[in-house]
């Protein structure tokens, strides 16, 4: 009967014996009873002809076999620009074209830290179950070319700190290739800390566990809180080690090497665009404009297409900062390459969620200016928004366009006053609004309190409760508040229970609690989170990284679990001495 059904495939493995194929047979035939292990043990290539057959008879689950997802079949990417001519991997100048070709460098003794069982199901159709499949893992770590990627890395430009740096590109990123998913979007694959590439410059291409490991978990993070970002599906470490001078200090020390798969509907930053009008490759610039409009933003058409474009990121990245500034969340390095043109989150490093609420946060140990702390993120967007004015200025009419990038402040504080009042649970608008928000913040700047509890504490107490200063025993934010602002907290509960009066006909003060636990998280990604998943994850033990996750992909619900970890509780004080830099 097996060898009657396997002549019919005209698929016979040669070399096998009978036992291992009747073995084989034996397995799929029951494919529904599979455990992922055992699925993964019969992936090979010796047998894949044979289970892509019987997989067709059984439906055994295909998401769990990693050979058979493929990329989009036409790179438009590949197709659409020229690519650089040198196909050699080393540091160099490289002009008129968009991306370089180039392979990821091998790692030795990887291992699978943890993947977005979210993210390989929504956006890849994978089965989360592919994580025991060798093949993926390769894959996952730049060990494996896959047959239908393009593998290229992306020439681009930026303002750092303020001043225009040159050609920097993708320095330890490859684009692996497109993906159209089940859904009809569209979503690009990249390694970062594969290796070395043209644009290197003097580093190694490669990237430490510590920030991949804050990489990954952030842009999870960030997706669940609902902030437009970029989305990480894999992470893998190897024993590897580099030398990293995490401070600049002169004390280098080595560090253990990882690699990210993260996924964006597009890579384009605004620097991007700079390179490319900076080295006068103007028709250049034309052709990458009209496609990421193409491509993007098909509505906008092609009458007055580079206005309507440039006027949809301006709205867009005001919304985004907005965002940041609402949920209480600092970049770290905001530079014009670290810009999206898509106005989503892109490339983590030393960012930093606050905890006491500070305005001059800065998480980043290099920002010695502070040029990109908390709340001179707004004019930083302004910022590189005239820088993106200025790439694109062959193409724009500057009086319009003037017009438009002003508008920016009126969008970013339209939607900051909207979020605020999100958080606060008025569900109309007043005038006073502005003020009562203002009153609180200061309130809190002055007296150290935490900003993300503060907003959740309000939303899990009632109004008369708020009023008459019953705080629960879990409570550690408004007490304190309470305790230190006597005078001044009490005058704004009543002007906020005043305000709460006149929210709407209809609305119970159970209405807003709930609407405010749903944009008010219980669970941010704290650095003293990530510092122990880190030091846990260098000597092998992941299971932190993984609980991490899986409280911050349900931020707004209270965990049992993470609140007996922690998560939600004030934090520690050693926690206030560690410090993120730029090295990665």
């Amino acid at each position: 009967m097996l060898v009657k059904m396997l002549s019919s495939t005209m698929s016979i493995i040669y070399g096998s014996t009978v036992l291992e194929l009747v073995l084989l047979q034996l397995l799929v035939t029951n494919a529904s009873l599979l455990s992922d292990e055992t699925c993964v043990a019969i992936n090979s290539e010796k047998y894949m002809s044979i289970i892509n057959h019987v997989n067709e008879l059984r439906q055994c689950p295909k998401g769990k076999f990693f050979h058979l997802w493929r990329f989009s079949a036409n790179s438009v990417l590949r197709t659409r620009f020229p690519i650089d001519s040198i196909e050699q991997n080393y540091v160099r100048k490289v002009s008129n074209v968009i991306f370089s070709v180039v392979k990821p460098f091998m790692l030795s003794d990887i291992k699978l830290v943890a993947v977005s069982s979210e993210a390989l199901i929504n956006i890849l159709d994978l089965d989360p179950a592919v994580k025991y499949d060798s093949v993926f893992l390769n894959f996952v770590a730049g060990n494996w070319i896959h047959p239908s990627g393009v593998y290229l890395s992306h020439r681009y430009g930026g303002h750092q700190f303020g001043y225009w740096a040159g050609q920097l590109g993708d320095g330890r990123a490859i684009l692996l290739g497109e993906y159209v998913n089940q859904k009809g979007e569209k979503w690009e694959l990249q390694l970062k800390g594969s290796g070395r590439t043209p644009y290197s410059r003097v580093g190694d291409g490669r990237a430490v566990l510590r920030s991949s490991i804050r990489e990954f978990l952030v842009s999870e993070a960030m997706y669940h809180l609902h902030i437009p970002t970029t989305r990480a599906a894999s992470l893998v470490m190897s024993e590897d080690t580099v030398w990293r001078d995490q401070f600049y200090d002169g004390h280098p020390k080595l560090e253990k090497t990882a690699v990210v798969l993260r996924l964006s509907k597009s890579w384009f930053r605004i620097g991007s665009l700079e390179i490319l009008h900076y080295s006068r490759e103007y028709m250049l610039l034309k052709e990458l404009v009209d496609f990421i409009i193409e491509d993007r933003f098909p509505w906008i058409g092609k009458q007055d297409r580079f206005l309507k474009f440039f006027a949809t990121v301006v709205e867009r990245t005001a919304d985004l900062i907005a965002k940041w500034q609402a949920i209480g969340f600092t970049h770290g390095v905001c530079n014009t390459d670290n810009f999206s043109l898509l106005s989503v989150t892109i490339d983590y490093g030393p960012f930093g969620f606050m905890d006491n609420y500070n305005p001059g946060y800065v998480p980043n140990t290099s920002d010695d200016e502070g040029r990109y702390s908390f709340q001179n993120q707004p004019s930083v967007g302004y910022f590189n928004l005239e820088k993106l004015m200025i790439a694109m200025g062959s193409l724009l009419f500057q009086e319009r366009a003037k017009i438009i990038l002003y508008s920016y402040w009126e969008t970013f504080q339209e939607k900051y006053i909207l979020y605020m009042r999100q958080k606060l649970g008025l569900l109309n608008k007043e005038i006073e609004d502005e003020l009562l928000i203002q009153d609180l913040l200061k309130i809190m700047v002055r007296f150290k309190a935490d900003y993300t509890m503060t907003f959740r504490e309000l939303s899990e107490i009632s109004l008369e409760d708020l009023q008459l200063a019953k705080y629960p025993k879990a409570f550690w934010t408004l007490p304190n508040l309470s305790r230190k602002s006597h005078d001044s907290w009490t005058t704004w509960v009543k002007s906020y229970a005043d305000r709460l009066q006149r929210n709407g006909p209809g609305v119970s003060d159970i209405v807003r609690m709930i609407k405010m636990q749903d944009v008010n998280p219980r669970y941010i990604l704290r650095n003293y989170m990530a510092e122990k998943a880190i030091h846990l994850a260098t000597v092998g033990n992941f299971t932190e990284v993984e609980q991490l996750l899986e409280t911050l992909q349900n931020p707004f619900k209270q965990n049992l679990m993470a609140d007996a970890k922690g998560y939600a509780s004030s934090p520690p004080e050693w926690s206030k001495t560690i410090r993120v830099s730029c090295s990665s």
